[in-house]
């Protein structure tokens, strides 16, 4: 384990290494955190950082704020790496912390990829974080909330980094053609206008975007005075396909769903089409994403068109006998005829409902008018005793109760006035009116 290994020469360095920003007055982007009066900024420019977790997407600065944070500190600082590190070389970090704590002297240590430890490995670092050992400063692209044990979480403040602009991007791209430490010292023609094709397609991530431009320039066209053009088509090369941000295990996988889900819920069939491309795009199972259309057809439209699960089935089956990239049409169709259907939650209210009243009535005893009497004990003891056949009666309809007595007023069921629910609706208003007429004679 080495103290301070991030900061390395940069001979031979990628472009996105060389031009890391070395002060925060060149950091792109996080002005929520960074601006001038900020709280980040001012515990950064004050030396007086705590425990804290930068959760973000990818290349947004969370490693160069570490080594910002390195370069002013007056503690000793300890780079370490979730992928490479185990127990061992934790308990080897934190007694070199406790030896430094001895001589009075502050322990700052960076942990990137803090997600990638297991809860064992975590809860190493807790004692020592609970006891002022060390300072603990961890990076995350995944949701603190899930990957960090909740004691560790607790003792940590948490900052969120937001993906760079593509104004932020342009603005560190242009910076990347004038500074010395990126392509300063030569000549490159490059358009302004190429410039926001790569911030665009970087994605909101600065290591992407200055790979990118180091990549266009490469090749590009070289001169006899040595000057560099870029061309439209030596960059149309380099940003053929985006990579787009999808985690198909983390966060980001559960909120496209929700906005796919969302989109449907609230009849807006273009964001359900938008949401569902970037997932197949992305690479999402489809039949993760039909199996969630299909509760989708019953928890949003349930019987207010019924066909909708019918939809939504088919849909699933297309999508087992054929696959991507065929069944997208059939995934559009589903979600577009989810998101036009009429809508109503009664079906899932009803049991959400229902199911917290079983939670409570676990004990409640069947009716021994809806037992069977199988056994001829069962029938001493009076089960099926009372027991009214439907389709005895004329109007294939008694008035027994089918709750518990202490439930027989409960009702679950309670449908909308949309689509063909309304229909069920006025249905259901003349049992119940027939029931009550029938129950008082």
């Amino acid at each position: 384990m080495e103290q301070l290994t991030m900061f390395s020469g940069a001979t031979g360095q990628p472009l996105a290494a060389r031009l890391r920003p070395q002060t925060l007055e060149e950091f792109a982007g996080q002005r929520h955190l960074l601006g001038k009066g900020k709280v980040l900024r001012r515990l950064i420019e004050d030396d007086q950082v705590s425990s804290m977790i930068f959760w973000g997407p990818p290349g947004v600065g969370k490693t160069t704020l570490a080594q910002i944070i390195a370069r002013r500190t007056r503690a000793a600082f300890i780079d370490f790496s979730a992928v490479t590190s185990g127990i061992k070389e934790i308990r080897g970090v934190m007694q070199q912390a406790e030896d430094n704590r001895r001589f009075g002297e502050r322990t700052i240590v960076f942990v990137d990829e803090i997600h990638r430890f297991n809860k064992a490995q975590q809860d190493a670092f807790l004692p020592f974080v609970e006891k002022g050992s060390i300072i603990l400063i961890g990076a995350t692209t995944e949701n603190p909330s899930f990957e960090v044990n909740a004691a560790l979480l607790s003792r940590c403040k948490v900052f969120v980094l937001q993906a760079l602009s593509p104004e932020d991007l342009k603005a560190l791209l242009s910076r990347a053609l004038t500074d010395p430490r990126g392509f300063g010292d030569q000549q490159i023609s490059l358009p302004q206008d190429m410039l926001e094709k790569i911030a665009v397609f970087a994605n909101g991530d600065a290591r992407t975007a200055l790979s990118t431009l180091e990549m266009a320039v490469l090749n590009g066209e070289l001169d006899a005075d040595g000057r560099v053009t870029v061309t439209e088509d030596a960059l149309a090369q380099c940003i053929s396909r985006k990579s787009l941000l999808y985690d198909k295990g983390g966060e980001e996988h559960y909120n496209l769903i929700s906005a796919l889900h969302k989109s449907m819920r609230n009849s807006d069939p273009d964001a359900a089409v938008y949401w569902l491309a970037r997932m197949l795009e992305a690479g999402e199972d489809p039949i993760y994403i039909a199996r969630r259309v299909t509760r989708f057809a019953s928890e949003d439209v349930g019987l207010a068109d019924p066909r909708a699960l019918e939809q939504a089935v088919a849909a699933f089956h297309a999508c087992r006998l054929i696959g991507m990239p065929e069944c997208s049409v059939h995934l559009t169709q589903a979600v577009v005829y989810m998101a036009l259907a009429p809508k109503s939650n009664a079906l899932y209210a009803a049991y959400e409902t229902a199911r917290d009243d079983a939670a409570r009535e676990l004990s409640e005893p069947v009716p021994l008018h809806l037992r069977n009497a199988v056994t001829g004990l069962m029938k001493q003891l009076d089960y099926g005793k009372g027991y009214q056949y439907a389709h005895d009666y004329e109007d294939k309809l008694t008035a027994m109760s089918c709750l518990p007595e202490s439930m027989a007023q409960k009702r679950y069921y309670r449908p909308t006035d949309q689509g063909e629910e309304a229909e069920l609706g006025r249905r259901l208003a003349l049992i119940e009116s027939w029931k009550q007429d029938h129950r008082e004679k």
